[in-house]
């Protein structure tokens, strides 16, 4: 092989080792420029425009400044918001806040008429029942009035917490003393009116008229009951027992 062959073939493999050292190196460079940290830069829109203006794309400074965001790595550029946008913004946020006062006052009015409510329905029933009470009142004052004395009676159990249940015993009890006659008396005892109190005048703390007046006489022979015996079926109870109660 001559002289100037292998001097060609020097050449040629001078030409390739260096193309693979520029592709190698352009390689390094793309890599570290990847992996280079972000540099966030903050520009204002109208400045930026202005000064930009100056440069010639690929002319003059325009080369330096390439250069040196080369060197710094990669940029990423943030924008202020415009005035319009932060005025957007503003508009959103108001409108959110006075949704949520909306909202916190419609369910504030919503509680507060519940509880109205609420109140307006105890009220109805605290005076449905006095009004039941008072009618249940006025319909044993009424039978009272009748001047039928077992009838009065047997309307006043409830006062002293019995039952109609005790109605038959008491009945039976005053039936056997005296036949519900307010005016009867025991000539042997001196027993008096339909319970035979005696002596009669013991009737007198239900009412000055005791002498006279069925109600009053079965005011006291009740509270006698219940303070002696409990009930009109255990006076009666006694009753039978012994003859007396």
């Amino acid at each position: 092989m001559s002289r100037s062959s292998l001097r060609s073939i020097g050449h040629v493999l001078a030409v390739i080792l260096g193309s693979c050292a520029l592709i190698i190196g352009i390689g390094s460079a793309v890599a570290a420029w990847r992996d280079a940290p972000a540099t966030t830069v903050t520009v204002d829109p109208i400045a930026s425009r202005e000064s930009w203006q100056k440069f010639p794309s690929g002319a003059g400074d325009g080369g330096h400044i390439a250069g040196d965001a080369a060197r710094v790595g990669k940029v990423e550029v943030t924008l202020d918001p415009s005035p319009e946008e932060l005025a957007r913004r503003e508009a959103e946020r108001k409108a959110a806040e006075e949704a949520r006062k909306a909202e916190e006052a419609r369910r504030a009015e919503e509680a507060r008429k519940a509880e109205e409510a609420r109140k307006a329905e105890e009220e109805e029933a605290r005076l449905a029942a006095e009004r039941e009470a008072a009618a249940e009142t006025e319909s044993r004052s009424a039978t009272r009035d009748a001047g039928d004395p077992r009838a009065t009676a047997r309307a006043m159990l409830a006062d002293y917490g019995w039952g109609d249940d005790q109605w038959s015993c008491l009945d039976s009890l005053w039936e056997r003393e005296s036949n519900w006659d307010p005016y009867a008396e025991n000539p042997s005892s001196g027993a008096y009116g339909i319970p035979q109190a005696l002596p009669g005048s013991k009737m007198a703390t239900a009412g000055d008229d005791w002498q006279t007046n069925p109600v009053t006489q079965i005011t006291w022979g009740l509270g006698y009951i219940q303070e002696r015996y409990g009930t009109p079926c255990g006076a009666w109870s006694h009753s039978e027992s012994v003859g007396w109660y």
